[in-house]
């Protein structure tokens, strides 16, 4: 059965295109090395009316919005080797030394096993 990354992240709204490009080349090198799904998705409707909003989990500070992303993978081992690899690409090294464009303590991120897939 695949496996899942995901992530919730809070982000200045004023870093959303700086956000997407930095996305997209992350997700050609988590594709690189194999990789079945790279998904990136920013908040549209979160005002829920029920359960716990995404705002209320982020914690958005004025001015942010709320990222959810997942990425896929054909097993719990499969990610682990797929992430060992991406963690020593250059191209993920360069992206770690730039200026940070949201807050890394604040994201929220968990790996998980489907339960159902259909």
């Amino acid at each position: 059965m695949a496996y899942v990354d995901g992530f919730v992240i809070p982000v200045p709204k004023k870093n959303l295109a700086a956000y997407r490009r930095l996305s997209k080349s992350a997700g050609k090198v988590w594709k690189k090395y194999g990789a079945l799904e790279y998904r990136e998705c920013v908040g549209d409707d979160l005002d829920a009316k029920y359960g716990l909003p995404f705002p209320k989990l982020a914690k958005p500070k004025k001015g942010e919005t709320v990222i959810f992303s997942w990425i896929v993978y054909k097993s719990k081992a499969h990610r682990n080797s797929v992430n060992k690899k991406v963690m020593t690409d250059p191209q993920i090294a360069k992206m770690m030394k730039m200026k940070p464009i949201f807050d890394d303590k604040r994201m929220t991120y968990g790996g998980f096993k489907i339960i159902v897939d259909m």
